[in-house]
């Protein structure tokens, strides 16, 4: 850990600080265009394969994590430049991205693969390969949202010199707080103590009738409520900071704190209700 935060280790081979951070962004790119790649014949399958998985489109899930992936390695992207230059060509901005993108990669292709074989990728321990697959997924994701922790570490104490004090605390903040609240809501949804295995908790134990959009059970608690909040934190504060940026620069830190303290507050909120069994709505 201390070599990522090292300018003097932290510095990528090459000499050119230009071509070293555009080495990052593509990274970031193919992860993004690997998501949307796959979400073309996800779409198109959807409406052509009537399979089932818990009663709604076997499609369904692969398609809501390509666009949550690829909205998560765009956050980081856009964050990127938030950086100071010498750190945001270094090795370590490059290693967190490289793993975010790998770490993605693999899990949106073995999620697509599940459902092109009518088999379900989450809490299938079916036979010994899902549940080593499983157990990697898990693992993998947690290196995931890590690497978002790392960015946000990086955006706070190495930022460029003339980033909007906003943008830099909510982007810094979403990440590091989007990251923490991400791993809690994912290990209580992944360990299958509340509720048994599975997102739900109570109610009828099917997708079927779900929340528009997101799918969230209506007639029992959702463990993915909380998850959900918890996850695009990474995106509501920095959009609160660039709202604030432009609007109420003079308002910037205070604007920051109680929007991540709202962010906060609705994960526990949401978390709660979930765990007592009752719908999000």
């Amino acid at each position: 850990m201390t070599m990522l935060f090292n300018d003097s280790v932290a510095i990528a081979p090459t000499p050119d600080l230009a071509a070293a951070e555009q080495r990052t962004r593509r990274l970031l790119i193919v992860g993004i265009g690997l998501q949307l790649a796959l979400a073309i014949p996800s779409l198109i399958t959807l409406f052509i394969d009537e399979r089932l998985l818990n009663d709604i489109s076997v499609w369904s899930k692969p398609l809501k994590f390509q666009a949550s992936l690829a909205l998560m390695l765009g956050t980081l992207l856009l964050l990127l430049p938030l950086i100071e230059p010498r750190t945001r060509a270094g090795r370590g901005v490059w290693l967190a991205s490289l793993t975010a993108v790998i770490t993605a990669s693999g899990e949106i292709l073995y999620i697509t693969l599940q459902a092109a074989r009518g088999r379900a990728s989450h809490f299938n321990d079916g036979t010994p390969l899902e549940a080593m697959a499983y157990s990697a997924m898990g693992a993998g994701a947690a290196l995931l949202v890590l690497s978002s922790l790392v960015i946000g570490v990086y955006i706070l104490l190495r930022p460029r010199p003339n980033a909007p004090i906003a943008l830099r605390l909510g982007g810094g903040w979403g990440l590091v707080l989007g990251s923490v609240a991400t791993l809690f809501t994912a290990f209580a949804l992944g360990s299958g103590e509340i509720g048994g295995p599975g997102h739900w908790v109570g109610g009828v134990r099917t997708d079927l009738g779900g929340l528009p959009l997101f799918g969230w059970s209506r007639s029992g608690g959702d463990l993915r409520v909380p998850h959900f909040f918890a996850t695009h934190i990474m995106q509501a504060l920095p959009l609160l900071g660039l709202g604030l940026d432009r609007l109420a620069p003079s308002l910037a830190r205070p604007g920051i704190l109680v929007g991540a303290l709202v962010s906060i507050g609705v994960v526990v909120a949401t978390f709660v209700q979930a765990v007592q069994g009752q719908p999000f709505l």
